[in-house]
């Protein structure tokens, strides 16, 4: 079964940020331009088989289960939170290397 993908403001509000710091504060040149694809890439693959992410830390405070998909390599790798509706993913928020938990408000 395909699973649908969608994206949440906050999740793309994190893209973007990440994206940005990462062109103007980090990377220089075609790496910071070829993240945000490979982060897309990545997520895709939840469109097959999203249960075999493991559950989140922040899913025992909640009244749904959120799950992560991890991305990237040590020291920076990127947490991709989500939750599995019906056969839709909901991408929820991208949590960049050195943020704890996610804020829940």
């Amino acid at each position: 079964m395909a699973f649908e993908i969608i994206y949440s403001d906050e999740a793309k509000k994190n893209l973007d940020t990440i994206t940005s710091w990462l062109l103007y504060e980090r990377l220089a040149g075609e790496t910071a331009l070829l993240w945000p694809e490979g982060l897309r890439e990545k997520i895709d693959t939840l469109s097959e088989w999203p249960d075999r992410c493991p559950l989140a830390l922040e899913s025992k405070s909640l009244p749904f289960e959120m799950r992560q998909l991890l991305y990237g390599r040590k020291p920076r790798i990127y947490r991709i939170l989500f939750a599995i509706d019906g056969n839709t993913v909901h991408i929820l928020y991208i949590r960049r290397p050195g943020e704890k938990l996610v804020p829940l408000n």
